[in-house]
């Protein structure tokens, strides 16, 4: 069911609303993200066109690779969003980070990605979400294999 949530960064200076957001989240376990979280990335995918973003200025972008960006609020460090700049079929969404929410509750797993890269020490409760190796990923989308 889509619903309208706010969020925002650990000090305030950025702050979203987001509309048409689903009830559901997926996790990534590549290396970047885990490096990027310090763990594994739990987002939820919104439209871009649906996310309303306060506090502006202080969103630092960083072109992690040659087809995707990540944002952070510059005063805090907090990872706001990772999105597709490539054109492509993910281009048109942004994945904002589950944490920010300010309530993160009512969010069910769909998918796992980069799954043969998790660590041995993660383990999340099985349920019907799609998993998917770093192959399968790379299989999907091919501008995935470069950096």
């Amino acid at each position: 069911m889509a619903q309208e949530k706010q969020g925002g960064c650990m000090c305030g200076a950025v702050r979203f609303t987001a509309t048409d957001v689903p009830d559901t989240f997926g996790v990534c376990h590549c290396e970047m993200c885990r490096r990027w979280t310090g763990a594994a990335l739990l987002a939820v995918e919104v439209p871009q066109d649906k996310v309303t973003w306060r506090g502006e200025e202080h969103i630092g972008r960083l072109q992690s690779s040659s087809w995707a960006e990540r944002g952070f609020c510059t005063r805090c460090g907090s990872g706001l969003y990772f999105r597709v700049t490539r054109d492509s079929e993910w281009s048109k969404e942004i994945d904002l980070m589950l944490g920010l929410f300010d309530d993160p509750n009512g969010f069910t797993m769909r998918s796992e990605i980069w799954i043969d890269h998790k660590p041995d020490g993660f383990a999340f409760t099985e349920n019907d979400r799609k998993v998917l190796t770093r192959a399968e990923c790379v299989a999907k989308f091919p501008a995935l294999d470069g950096n």
